[in-house]
């Protein structure tokens, strides 16, 4: 059975970008092929919660190799779409910090194939928020259904 949205989106434009690949990258440190965020869409105050958006695209470093022919978006950068979002929000937070390491995952299943054209919606809902340990419930929808869910454990350095 498909667990409920983390959180209601219906409310929200998914269309309004509220921090931009610059603005990202000014908080995360992926560049290139590891930045798995193309935009924000909606944090919540006290950045407990967001909602950002990757374009999965054709040009892809991954779509030549996994499964040629028929590509198919890794399960791993799902996980790490969904860190690079816990990521953000802790880091906003922590303003002393500059780095979110990820230490694990839990609880991940994959619901769903993504192909390139897909939007994906990654959402992300804290979990708990400690000093040094910080686990973020996340979710991603692909063309209106949840291809993804999964805790991302994340430490501060």
């Amino acid at each position: 059975m498909v667990p409920p949205h983390l959180f209601d989106i219906a409310s929200l434009d998914l269309n309004k970008v509220a921090y931009d690949t610059a603005a990202i990258e000014r908080v995360n440190p992926h560049r290139g092929h590891m930045r798995m965020l193309d935009g924000i869409i909606h944090l919540a105050e006290g950045a407990t919660a967001g909602l950002a958006y990757k374009d999965v695209k054709a040009d892809e470093f991954w779509v030549e190799g996994h499964i040629p022919g028929r590509p198919i978006f890794p399960g791993v950068l799902m996980i790490e779409a969904a860190a690079q979002l816990a990521s953000f929000c802790t880091l906003l937070r922590l303003k002393d910090q500059k780095f979110m390491g990820f230490v694990g995952c839990e609880d991940v299943k994959f619901r769903g194939q993504v192909v390139p054209g897909d939007r994906l919606l990654i959402l992300g809902l804290e979990s708990d928020f400690r000093p040094r340990r910080i686990t973020c419930r996340a979710q991603i929808l692909a063309r209106g259904t949840m291809v993804f869910e999964g805790t991302i454990v994340g430490m501060p350095m």
